[in-house]
């Protein structure tokens, strides 16, 4: 009779084959898979410390916007009570100024003036 043994649907006989691995590869293999441990937590610190940094800015940005809706809210309950903030007379001011800028720009461009403009509108 056999020797052999059924070992999870696998014949094994008695007896190793193959190369026996030495004790300076055991420690060598030891030694890289520490190696990788260590290069495994380092990835893992930046990887945190990187996620940190993004929460912090995305944080930051959303307080930001906060204030800026705040602000309008303001602005929209000062104009429900026939108030026009400063602000928006700044911004309506400086648009003005900004339009005429643009429009005295572009006539001189064209060597037209407003009152010698052959446009009827």
């Amino acid at each position: 009779m056999d020797d052999s043994k059924v070992v999870g649907g696998k014949v094994k006989k008695p007896g190793k084959r193959g190369r026996k691995p030495a004790k300076i590869d055991l420690k060598a293999k030891l030694e890289r898979s520490r190696q990788s441990a260590r290069e495994c937590r380092a990835r893992k610190k930046l990887r945190y410390q990187y996620l940190e940094e993004l929460v912090s800015s995305r944080e930051r940005a959303i307080c930001a916007l906060r204030e800026e809706l705040e602000m309008y809210k303001q602005w929209c309950m000062a104009m429900d009570q026939g108030k026009i903030p400063s602000e928006i007379k700044a911004l309506l001011t400086g648009e003005e100024q900004s339009k005429a800028q643009q429009n005295s720009t572009k006539l001189a461009k064209t060597g037209k003036t407003e009152t010698h403009s052959n446009n009827p509108w």
